[in-house]
C-alpha cells in the first residue's frame, strides 16, 4: 500500500478520486500536447492562428473532459458500452448518407462548431463494447466458434463502414484494435493465424482486381501503395510527398535546425505540414534527439497504461485499458512510419500532436476511461 493510499482517509470525500488519478499520465499528455502547440506555432510561421490557438482551445475543454470522465464510476462506463458503441455505428451510417466531404473523402459531421469523426469514435467504443462483452462471457467459452463469431461481426460492422467512406488507415487500424482485445481476452491463436493467412490472400486478390471492372480499391490507394514502394518514380507527382517529407527529417541531424527554422514547413515544401507530417517539423527543427524525446513520452504513457491494467483485478477495465493503449500506440505507430515512408501513406494523424478537434477529443475521452478504470481499481 503506497503513502497515498495509506493517508486517504484523512482526505476529504470529494477529492479522493483526483488524488486516485493517475497523474504521471495527465503530466505526460500535457507535454506532448505542449510540443504539439509548439510545432502547430512553428508551421504557421509564428502565428497563434490558424492552428495553435483553437488546438490549445480544445485542448483545455480535452482536460476538462478527460477528468470528468474519469471521475465517474467504472462501471457506469461498463453499463453504458454497448449504446456507445451503437450510437456510433449510427453516426457512421449518418457519415455515409450526409456526411461533409473533405480531402476527397465523406468522412465527417459538420455541426458548425466542430467536426466530429465518427470513426474515431467507434474505435474507442468498440473497444468498450469488446471489453464488456468478455467480462460477460465466461473463460471458458472464449474460443468457441459461436462466441467468436459475434466479435468478429462487431469489428466487421464499423470496420466496413469506415472502408466506405474511404478511410483504409483507420479501417486497418480498427481491425487491428480489435483483433488486440479479442487476442488478450484469450482467443485462441489459430484464429489469428487463420485471419492473417486470409489477409495475405486478400491482399494479393486486390493487387490482381488492379485495372479490372472488379476494382477493389480506388486508384489513389494503389498510387500510394506504387509510392511506397518508389517515390522516387514521380518525386513531383505522386511521390512528393513521402520526397519532401524525407528532406525535412534528414535534413535535421542530430539536433536540428532549431525552433522555427526548418525550411520545408517554413516554405511550404511539406505536404499538411499541421497534421498527417508535422513529426517530420519537429524532426527538422529538433532533429533526432527531439524526435527521441517525443517517442520516448508516447512510450512512457504506454508503459504506465499497461501498469494500472496489470494492477487493476476487473476484467472490464483491464481489456479496455490495454485496448484504448493499442489503438494510441497504433496512431503513433503508423504516423510515424508512414512519414518516414516505411509504410504506404494512409492519412493517419500523429496523436495529440496534429492539428485536429474530434481526434485529440476522443483521444482524450479515451484516457478519460482509463483514467476512470484506475481511480475506481479494488485497493
Amino acid at each position: 500500500m503506497s503513502y497515498l493510499e495509506y493517508n486517504v482517509k484523512y482526505v476529504p470525500t470529494g477529492f479522493r478520486k483526483l488524488l486516485y488519478i493517475n497523474w504521471p499520465i495527465v503530466l505526460l499528455i500535457v507535454a506532448i500536447c505542449c510540443a504539439g502547440f509548439l510545432m502547430l506555432y512553428s508551421v504557421a510561421g509564428g502565428n497563434m492562428e490558424p492552428w495553435a490557438r483553437p488546438q490549445i482551445e480544445r485542448f483545455g475543454v480535452g482536460m476538462v473532459l478527460m477528468i470528468g470522465v474519469a471521475l465517474v464510476p467504472i462501471w457506469f462506463w461498463r453499463n453504458l458500452s454497448v449504446l456507445a458503441y451503437l450510437i456510433s455505428i449510427a453516426l457512421l451510417v449518418v457519415v455515409e448518407l450526409f456526411g461533409s466531404i473533405g480531402m476527397g473523402a465523406q468522412r465527417w459531421i459538420d455541426l458548425g462548431f466542430i467536426r466530429i469523426q465518427p470513426s474515431e469514435v467507434a474505435k474507442i467504443t468498440l473497444v468498450m463494447a469488446l471489453a464488456a462483452y468478455y467480462d460477460w462471457l465466461p473463460i471458458k467459452r472464449t474460443s468457441r466458434p459461436f462466441w467468436v463469431a459475434l466479435p468478429v461481426a462487431m469489428i466487421a460492422v464499423p470496420t466496413l463502414l469506415v472502408l466506405a467512406q474511404p478511410n483504409l488507415g483507420t479501417a486497418l487500424i480498427t481491425v487491428m484494435i480489435g483483433g488486440a482485445v479479442m487476442f488478450l481476452a484469450g482467443v485462441h491463436w489459430a484464429y489469428f493465424v487463420t485471419v492473417i493467412g486470409a489477409g495475405v490472400a486478400a491482399v494479393a486478390t486486390v493487387f490482381e482486381t488492379r485495372g479490372t471492372a472488379m476494382q477493389l480499391l480506388h486508384d489513389y490507394q494503389y498510387r500510394r501503395v506504387d509510392t511506397f514502394l518508389n517515390p522516387a518514380n514521380d518525386p513531383l507527382g505522386d511521390g512528393y510527398n513521402i520526397t519532401q517529407a524525407s528532406i525535412a527529417l534528414g535534413s535535421g541531424g542530430w539536433t536540428g535546425r532549431g525552433f522555427m527554422q526548418g525550411t520545408q514547413s517554413r516554405l511550404n515544401f511539406l505536404p499538411e505540414k499541421q497534421t498527417d507530417f508535422i513529426f517530420n517539423t519537429l524532426a527538422e527543427e529538433f532533429g533526432f534527439l527531439g524526435s527521441m524525446a517525443l517517442l520516448i513520452m508516447y512510450a512512457l504513457v504506454l508503459a504506465f497504461c499497461l501498469h494500472s491494467a496489470l494492477l487493476n483485478k476487473d476484467r472490464f477495465s483491464s481489456l479496455m485499458t490495454i485496448g484504448i493503449a493499442t489503438g494510441f500506440f497504433l496512431l503513433f505507430a503508423v504516423n510515424m512510419a508512414m512519414v518516414m515512408g516505411l509504410t504506404p501513406v494512409v492519412g493517419v494523424p500523429l496523436p495529440l500532436v496534429s492539428y485536429g478537434g474530434s481526434a485529440l477529443m476522443v483521444l482524450m475521452v479515451g484516457f478519460g476511461l482509463i483514467q476512470s478504470a484506475h481511480v475506481h481499481r479494488p485497493r
